[in-house]
């Protein structure tokens, strides 16, 4: 396995040591180990700087990179309410999902969050990290499994902290919704530091940063509380029917109570014939949960001598977010508990037995209730975050090198309220002692009996040994032959675990995330850079992987840089690379969870999403994914103040690893009998599903780069700068052994829109700096609903800053200036936040101060 980078290391042995003088400064870049001078290198990478950064006026790192065009879709933030990963956010380049992104601080790996997104995706929760102590990022837009590992296939984003600092700098933000919502955040940062490498041999770099942003319900947003989607396509009145007897929803069970009104059972299901019980569920639903953060970061370098530098670092984050889980337990003929011995839901009859008060039959009578007396069901997640790193780096022998050892960590607790004890319901149940017609006649100790408060712990570590090495070979024609080599050791562990009372079958309708697994990776990598002739250079790269798990791996790349002309840069890079099977993909791990669809056979509610269960079983035959990766571009520099950069991408993976869409089954029944359950009622209440290597995907598509900075004296200095990203092709099977289907604009695979795209323009004259940016995300086809289209949307924001004093700095920062809605989706009941946000306009005020 590693034979071809063995070769490499003998021949970097067998040259001596050759000095290059008079040499322009040269710098390591995102996506190589070998220190070059130009500015542009053979790989797209897009730098955010600390200073742009604050003229976005965005609270955290999620913010700024969500707000990058090359996010396609398929990126999660504390928006998706309903996950097992609450109150997090991940980056999605491309589309391609979470676990196809790696993040590195500092150019090292930090532990992924304590557990999945969607139950497989293994990602890190940029809400873990601080956003005070960054002075820029670095977003390598190309795949790069040849030097990092597996999980870069679609791209690296590099947050880079601040190594030298010297001052105090504070600041302190506070704002809040203009629409009504009652919703405000503030925040605060620390950065303080002290020592210069250069004169006194050390530096030392603190800080730590703070947020707290108020719980966001659907209730507080006017145009949403109402539940009423009428006026849109495919609209319906999107409330819950509950309270009745047998599977007719029009036979009441008891009179309104509670949040309770008759409504016409057509407006929630067009051809329904008359009245129901029904309830909005909009003051249930968190749209951006309640949350508060503190992040903390401590650098420091010595200088041990000439030659050599020794380095620690400290991160710490811990964060908790608060919400309304969901409306209170609804009882039915889908109700279940987990069996632990038999790994499978058992049904709990919920049929009022005779004698029950509520029974006016002499037959056991099933019924469909809510517990609203119990309260909304709550949850809170607590988070702890933590990298320790500490290294050596310097020159030896000729060599530049960098070794360390780091552990990171994300631990999480999740705690829950409200849910419901199984063994008191079925008690309840049968002496008749729970009166579920009139819930004001239930006694609170009986409330108190039923109601069930769980904890859910789970843990992610990472363990990392690195080494790596370079330098000049010796002297080509064209300039020095470049030369890297390293290793990486790492230790991947994730226990996720589920409540205790989860495992004795107590809670009902239980979710679970079971995730057990360990496994060993170890990487060798090498890398050349040649310039061929004046002004054309070419990188090789390679990288042999091998994991406990399943096995070995082997990343080419190679990259060409082409200086046409002082004015045109021509670059391209060519590469294999895989994505190995996640931990809960291949160990032991099984999930239940709870998702929605639409189900033309459902007798209730036929054309409205609805919840249903999802069981999902590891797969210890998976195959790695493996991808060719091909990216062409072109940079054109007009002058020292202009630049264009055109980038074409093409991904192509095999052996894509996924479950069949809950779209795909239903509308294929037939072909998947074992994989539906239906209830008495004839609704489906489980789809069961494996992870497959389903089959292969393309991605392919443009980026378009524009800058342009103007100087007009007196008036000022202008900087505009644009990023747009346009999807060709998002090709994927619909299920295992479909021909590829294109989602690029449609939400057949999340939703993909063609176009997305950013521009700002930044002014600057005198003390004051005023910047506006535009944000755009094109609309797309929703497939589960023939017709429809989704709206595209675009927001503006805006960040005036006026420099009172030399020290002092105060900023007016507006979010969705217009205050734009998201565009309706039926197929998510009203918006896809994947896409949108439902803050509508924003205000801050932040000060700013350096000392």
């Amino acid at each position: 396995m590693f034979k071809p980078l063995s070769i490499s290391l003998a021949i970097a042995a067998a040259f001596p040591q050759f000095a290059f003088a008079d040499e322009p400064a040269r710098v390591v870049v995102t996506g190589s180990n070998i220190r070059v001078s130009e500015k542009e290198g053979a790989s797209a990478v897009q730098v955010i700087s600390a200073k742009e950064i604050a003229a976005s006026g965005k609270s955290s790192i999620a913010d700024v990179l969500r707000s990058i065009s090359a996010n396609s879709g398929n990126s999660y933030n504390e928006q998706y309410t309903g996950s097992f990963s609450a109150g997090t956010a991940g980056l999605a380049l491309r589309g391609l999902g979470q676990q196809n992104t790696l993040i590195l601080v500092n150019g090292k790996r930090v532990s992924p969050y304590a557990t999945a997104q969607d139950m497989k995706e293994v990602f890190v929760d940029l809400n873990s990290l601080p956003m005070a102590a960054v002075q820029r990022i670095e977003i390598l837009k190309d795949g790069a499994s040849s030097v990092y590992g597996s999980d870069a296939v679609a791209g690296v984003v590099n947050i880079i902290l601040y190594k030298e600092f010297k001052g105090t700098e504070i600041s302190v933000k506070g704002g809040a919704s203009t629409q009504g919502t009652g919703q405000t955040d503030q925040s605060a940062a620390l950065q303080t530091g002290f020592g210069s490498l250069a004169e006194d041999g050390y530096s030392v770099v603190f800080s730590v940063d703070a947020q707290h942003r108020s719980k966001l319900q659907q209730s507080d947003v006017e145009w949403m509380r109402g539940s009423d989607w009428h006026g849109n396509t495919n609209g319906s009145l999107a409330w819950v029917p509950t309270n009745y007897y047998g599977t007719d929803a029009t036979k009441l069970l008891g009179g309104q109570q509670g949040p309770l009104q008759l409504k016409p059972y057509g407006d929630i299901s067009a051809g329904k014939t008359g009245l129901v019980q029904a309830y909005n569920p909009a003051e249930y639903r968190t749209l951006i949960p309640g949350v508060s953060r503190v992040h903390s970061s401590l650098r420091g370098t010595l200088r041990l001598n000439d030659d050599t530098e020794a380095y620690a670092e400290l991160l710490y984050g811990h964060s908790r977010a608060d919400q309304t889980f969901a409306a209170p337990l609804t009882v039915g003929s889908s109700l279940r508990a987990w069996n632990s011995k038999l790994q499978r839901l058992d049904t709990i009859s919920v049929a009022l037995p005779v004698g029950h008060p509520n029974n006016p039959g002499a037959t056991p009578l099933p019924i469909n209730a809510t517990l609203f007396d119990l309260g909304p069901r709550l949850k809170q997640d607590k988070v702890d975050f933590y990298r320790v790193l500490t290294g050596l780096k310097g020159t030896l022998a000729g060599w530049e090198y960098d070794a360390s050892v780091g552990r990171s960590a994300s631990k999480l607790e999740e705690t829950v309220q409200n849910f419901v004890n199984r063994y008191e319901f079925e008690k309840v149940l049968a002496d008749g002692s729970y009166n579920f017609a009139d819930q004001s006649k239930n006694s609170e100790a009986v409330r108190q009996r039923l109601r069930l408060s769980t904890l859910r712990p789970a843990e992610s570590k990472l363990t990392t040994v690195d080494v790596s090495a370079s330098r000049d070979l010796f002297a080509l024609p064209a300039g020095p032959l470049g030369f890297a080599v390293g290793g990486q050791w790492r230790r991947e562990e994730m226990n996720s675990d589920t409540s205790t009372a989860v495992l004795s079958g107590t809670e009902l309708r239980p979710a679970i995330n079971i995730i057990k697994g360990t496994r060993d990776v170890s990487a060798l990598f090498a890398e050349f850079n040649a310039p061929i002739v004046k002004d054309l250079s070419v990188n090789l790269a390679g990288r042999a992987d091998h994991y406990s798990d399943f096995g070995s791996a082997f990343s080419p790349k190679a990259s060409v840089r082409y200086q046409a002309a002082q004015w045109l840069l021509l670059r391209g890079t060519a590469s294999r690379g895989f994505r190995a099977p996640s931990l809960p993909e291949i160990t032991n791990s099984s999930s239940v969870s709870y998702g929605s669809l639409i189900d033309p056979k459902d007798p209730i509610t036929p054309n409205q999403p609805r919840g249903v269960t999802n069981i999902t079983r590891a797969n210890d035959q998976l195959r790695p994914e493996r991808s060719n990766n091909l990216n062409l571009g072109l940079v054109i520099s007009p002058s020292s103040d202009s630049s264009i950069g055109l980038d074409y991408y093409r991904i192509k993976t095999r052996g894509v690893i996924g479950t069949d869409s809950a779209d795909t089954i239903i509308a294929n029944e037939a072909r998947f009998p074992n994989k539906i359950a239906r209830d008495g009622e004839g609704r489906i209440n489980t789809l069961y599903l494996q992870y497959a290597n389903q089959g292969d995907r393309e991605a392919s598509g443009i980026d378009l780069d524009l800058r342009h900075n103007l100087d007009f004296k007196q008036w000022g200095k202008l900087a505009l700068t644009a990023q747009l990203s346009k999807v060709l092709k998002f090709s994927a099977p619909l299920s295992e052994g479909e021909p590829l289907t294109n989602g690029a604009g449609t939400n057949y695979f999340g939703s993909i829109p063609k176009w997305r795209g950013t521009t700002s323009a930044t002014w600057d004259i005198g003390s004051w700096t005023s910047t506006l940016t535009w944000n755009y995300a094109d609309g797309y086809e929703q497939t589960t609903r023939a017709g429809e289209r989704v709206a595209p949307v675009a927001t503006f924001d805006a960040n005036v800053a006026w420099k009172v004093t030399p020290a002092a700095t105060v900023s007016l920062v507006v979010q969705n200036l217009t205050d734009k809605r998201p565009s309706w989706d039926s197929s998510t009941s009203f918006f896809d936040f994947t896409q949108g946000d439902p803050r509508g306009r924003f205000a801050s005020v932040k000060l700013n101060y350096k000392f």
